[in-house]
């Protein structure tokens, strides 16, 4: 399929997730068979005061092209002047504008799903994103904010009128955050109203269920996201039987405990030992769920401090899955 005039390999993306899809993350899952991974959001704001953790949220590995970067912020000229900006970066193919996080200190900002309770300030952003940008431009949306605020079918339509090349619905609003189940519906109707491509974005965890959200909403692509954490062997599965109809084996513990381990060794090499362990504490966890005395073994992952800690505790657990 296509966003714009990038052309992409499949129809089956990763989410945009803080603290989650850095570049490591996302170089896994790309080559696990992911169509386009999403960057974790970047402060319009924070690149305008040239913030060094921007510097690092916009980094790209050359092998996850095609990428896209998620920008959030309220202030049509600051949002203009990043899209600007992210035309000099030629490793960044796309950029999505984050109005669906449902974080406190986000939304109390005006930012992220805070947005879709302004349509008309929306609808600047947008515009003023997609007429300073290169690149194309999209747009993540909720099903609304809450119960009583369920608008995407209209912000659908302000973001094609606006200039977005493509949207995503995520089936849950605001209020929802992530409980409770996606409303696949509202994927669909958004779907029958533009003429952009339609991400669909909700409970998407096997690739069954990707297989029925396309065939439900008639969407373009699925976007995955808590579903692939722990578990980049989703993507290829999934790409997989949309195109055969095979359904692959899920991963031997011995795959996801050497997966776990390159992970590790990736992040540290790339954030430096102290911060690349503290942040694969939270990816290890999801790694060995279901895995026996995974309990007992979270305790001792999120104590260990250095790389050699956490091969020993990787290789413990190989042992017991060996016994």
């Amino acid at each position: 399929m296509k966003i714009g005039d990038v052309t992409l390999e499949n129809n089956v993306f990763l989410a945009p997730m803080a603290g989650i899809t850095d570049k490591v993350f996302r170089t896994l899952c790309r080559e696990m068979g992911c169509g386009l991974a999403y960057s974790e959001m970047v402060s319009a704001k924070g690149m305008h005061y040239n913030s060094k953790n921007t510097a690092e949220l916009l980094a790209v590995d050359p092998n996850e092209r095609p990428c896209a970067v998620q920008i959030f912020g309220h202030e049509p000229d600051i949002m203009a002047e990043m899209a600007r900006r992210l035309n000099d970066y030629e490793d960044i193919d796309i950029i999505d504008i984050n109005m669906g996080c449902p974080a406190p200190k986000i939304v109390k900002n005006g930012e992220g799903s805070a947005l879709m309770l302004d349509s008309g300030l929306a609808g600047s952003i947008i515009y003023a994103v997609a007429s300073a940008s290169h690149k194309p431009v999209t747009v993540k949306l909720r099903k609304g904010f809450d119960d009583d605020h369920l608008n995407a079918l209209e912000m659908a339509k302000i973001a094609e009128k606006n200039g977005a090349a493509a949207i995503t619905i995520h089936g849950r609003t605001r209020e929802q955050y992530y409980s409770g189940k996606a409303d696949w519906n509202i994927i669909k109707a958004v779907k029958e109203s533009v003429n952009i491509p339609v991400i669909g974005n909700g409970d998407i965890f096997t690739p069954l269920d990707a297989e029925k959200m396309l065939g439900y909403t008639g969407c373009d692509a699925v976007m995955i996201g808590r579903g692939a954490q722990g578990n980049p062997f989703l993507f290829k599965r999934t790409v997989h039987y949309l195109e055969t109809g095979e359904l692959l084996p899920e991963p031997t513990w011995e795959e996801r405990l050497d997966m776990a381990e390159r992970h590790m060794d990736m992040l540290a090499d790339h954030k430096g030992e102290v911060i690349g362990i503290r942040e694969m504490r939270k990816h290890m966890g999801w790694y060995i769920k279901g895995l026996p005395h995974s309990a007992e073994m979270r305790v001792k992952i999120n104590a260990a401090s250095d790389r050699e800690t956490m091969r020993g505790l990787i290789e413990y657990m190989r042992n017991i899955i060996r016994a």
